[in-house]
């Protein structure tokens, strides 16, 4: 199942369940699209997938199969794979 994690792991900005601009590569690293765009030009930093829109849960299933809550997050930021 999908962990939804709650954050961007470039710049920590928080990615609620509903965020419309929370991105996700094939392993679920978290990334918001502007780190997508701007600073990762669309290469996850751990193994260098590409990215597509995290899908959202729906709101009556929250309850039953809770987003993470365990925030990963790199202090020095992030940079693209060469």
């Amino acid at each position: 199942m999908l962990q939804m994690r709650p954050n961007c792991e470039c710049c920590n900005k928080d990615l609620p369940p509903d965020a419309t601009d929370a991105r996700i590569c094939s392993f679920e690293c978290t990334f918001c699209a502007n780190c997508v765009d701007t600073v990762l030009h669309g290469k996850c930093p751990n193994c260098g997938g590409n990215f597509g829109i995290r899908p959202s849960r729906a709101e009556r299933l929250l309850s039953k199969y809770p987003a993470s809550t365990e925030r990963i997050y790199k202090p020095d930021g992030c940079k693209p794979l060469n």
